[in-house]
């Protein structure tokens, strides 16, 4: 079985709801160029999830069109419903220590918080290499040294439709985003980390979808 990336998925939910649609309005729903998402939808096309028409443009394919449950499932789906549990360190920890921390659990980027456990940044895999390579004191440095900080930090919340959080990673070009409670006053004006949201999540949801048709 063929996985749809989350920006396949969106292009078929696009064509869903605004069939007869053209390739370059496609691409503009998803702020896109059209050469971007051409292989996207050559796929499609192939998978029977859309279909093409000369000069009318794309609709539903087979599968897609008897599928409408899957889709309304996928579009009610809500982050909390699919969320892990974060993989937080502090913003004092050496890279060294959230490097073996990266490679240990096995994601590729760290969220990190304060010492009251809220988001303050986060830390890929990308961030770490450019630092330690050729940097042999690296090691010794802290994480708040090499992370994103807030507010250029993309998160998602809870209740936040998993499309509209899938739409964000690809927009931003990130594997997995801090899922956070809105930032308050009990919270000291920044946001308390209750999750997070990966791509592979995302797609075991497709999986389930699928199977359960």
């Amino acid at each position: 079985m063929i996985e749809l990336t989350a920006r396949q998925l969106k292009i078929v939910d696009i064509v869903l709801k605004q069939a007869p649609i053209t390739g370059e309005q496609i691409a503009e729903n998803l702020g896109l160029s059209r050469p971007t998402i051409r292989s996207d939808l050559s796929l499609l096309v192939m998978l029977e999830y859309v279909d093409a028409k000369p000069k009318v443009g794309y609709f539903p394919g087979r599968k897609s069109a008897g599928a409408s449950g899957g889709s309304d499932r996928m579009r009610e789906a809500k982050v909390r419903d699919i969320q892990t549990v974060p993989i937080l360190i502090r913003e004092t920890t050496t890279i060294q220590d959230a490097v073996v921390t990266l490679f240990l659990q096995d994601v590729g980027t760290l969220i990190i918080c304060d010492a009251e456990g809220r988001l303050t940044g986060v830390a890929s895999r990308k961030d770490f290499l450019k630092v330690t390579l050729g940097n042999p004191g690296s090691a010794s440095m802290p994480v708040s040294m090499v992370m994103t900080r807030i507010p250029k930090v993309v998160t998602t919340s809870p209740d936040e439709p998993v499309l509209e959080a899938a739409h964000k990673m690809i927009m931003h070009e990130v594997d997995s985003l801090p899922v956070i409670e809105a930032a308050s006053e009990e919270t000291g004006g920044k946001a308390a980390i209750v999750g997070r949201l990966t791509k592979t999540a995302i797609v075991q949801l497709l999986l389930d979808i699928e199977t359960t048709r």
